[in-house]
């Protein structure tokens, strides 16, 4: 192993970033991945496609192992999880326009533009969902509510970026209040100093804080990027679709996860579903997706803490699989879909009780405490919710 480091090129230790590591050891991979997405819009290049995947692994597995994002600092050790993520996009996405021996199709560009291999390469790369190009097939993309005018659009889209910043950071402070456990690394949703029911509904109450904090921060990514692309970059309005679909109103599990839910690690998923449903069908598919997905956040979660135990994720993420297949055997048995008042209530009971091992993963893994709240330097906002936070633990402590 350690020989193949060193032809790998691998130091011993992991170095800072800088301009000589980003050059030697972030540049190639991103070049590399690059080069596959022009091969992917370019006929007669799937043998060449092959032949590239595999260096395309080797050199984000180099990135991800030599660099150091976080500059000695912990509170920016999150870096190293968000290359992580960066490095197994690549891999991924390369593999899938790998897997497919046609050259890719893209059917929705800007206005009054023409084709071009690398115009349509660089929004093949940038483009997580492929929406606009024939990979997109089967991914629900939510209805479009904004004005598709360039400058309302920005202006809604600006004014989206703001409110859930302040989303995330109202939620985020909460969980930061509530304080860290007694786990060595990290902290723990579970107080047991308190009577049971109490315990599960101050677990219940982080947990949600939990969910919204992460849709706020991936929807206040979306809306960034989105500026980015339609600003700075020209790009049309309609190239950037919804990410959510108002996930709250999801009244069953399969309608939560395949529509409302973002789909930007859709196609992660069916692949890693793949091997299963070879075996056991569309209810592998199932289970294997959400394995795909138990794997993904525990790898990312393990940049954090490499001591993070397997279960939180693996259980969290696979039993999302067992209530899914448990849908699809009321269709079969009643011949109605679940759904209404009744739908909504199973889908968030079941997402509530599994999502506390999710989080509870995420809370021992360390992860809340590396990032600062926004609303820090808000100081109203940041003084009512410690207030009311606190005012509850009080409460919760002495009832």
């Amino acid at each position: 192993m350690s020989l193949a480091l060193t032809v790998l090129g691998v130091p011993p230790t992991k170095l800072p970033l800088g301009v000589t590591t980003l050059v030697s050891y972030i540049l190639p991979p991103v070049i590399c991945y690059f080069m596959v997405a022009v091969l992917a819009v370019t006929p007669q290049t799937h043998a060449i496609r092959i032949a590239l995947w595999p260096v395309v692994v080797l050199l984000a597995f180099r990135a991800v192992v030599s660099v150091d994002m976080w500059l000695g600092e912990p509170k920016h050790q999150s870096l190293n999880t968000d290359l992580l993520l960066i490095m197994l996009n690549f891999v991924v996405r390369a593999l899938d326009w790998t897997l497919d021996k046609k050259p890719l199709v893209r059917h929705l560009r800007p206005r009054n533009s023409s084709p071009s291999i690398i115009m349509d390469a660089i929004d093949l790369t940038l483009n997580i969902r492929g929406h606009g190009w024939n990979l997109s097939y089967g991914v629900p993309i939510p209805h479009e509510t904004r004005s598709t005018n360039r400058k309302s659009f920005l202006t809604y889209t600006f004014l989206s970026a703001i409110v859930h910043t302040l989303v995330m950071g109202i939620f985020l402070r909460a969980i930061l209040i509530f304080g860290p456990g007694a786990i060595p690394k990290g902290s723990t949703i579970f107080d047991d100093a308190l009577p049971f029911q109490l315990r599960y509904i101050r677990s219940s109450i982080i947990s949600i804080c939990a969910a919204l904090m992460v849709y706020a921060i991936m929807q206040t990514g979306y809306d960034v990027v989105t500026i980015t692309g339609v600003f700075l970059f020209g790009q049309d309005p309609t190239q950037w679709p919804p990410a959510f679909d108002a996930p709250w109103r999801a009244t069953s599990l399969t309608e939560f996860w395949g529509r409302r839910w973002h789909q930007w690690t859709r196609r992660f998923f069916i692949i890693g579903g793949y091997p299963l449903s070879i075996a056991f069908g569309r209810s592998g598919m199932v289970v294997g997706a959400f394995l795909a997905s138990a794997v993904l956040h525990h790898v990312l979660l393990l940049a954090i803490n490499p001591q993070l135990e397997a279960q939180w994720m693996f259980i969290g993420f696979g039993m999302m699989a067992p209530g899914v297949l448990a849908e699809r055997a009321f269709l079969r048995l009643t011949g109605k879909r679940v759904g209404g008042v009744a739908g909504w209530v199973w889908t968030m009971t079941w997402l509530l009780l599994w999502g506390h091992l999710i989080v509870e993963g995420f809370a021992r893994s360390g992860i809340f405490f590396d990032y600062g709240s926004p609303i820090d330097g808000v100081s109203p906002v940041r003084a009512l919710v410690d207030c009311l936070v606190s005012d509850f633990e009080t409460w919760v402590h002495t009832i």
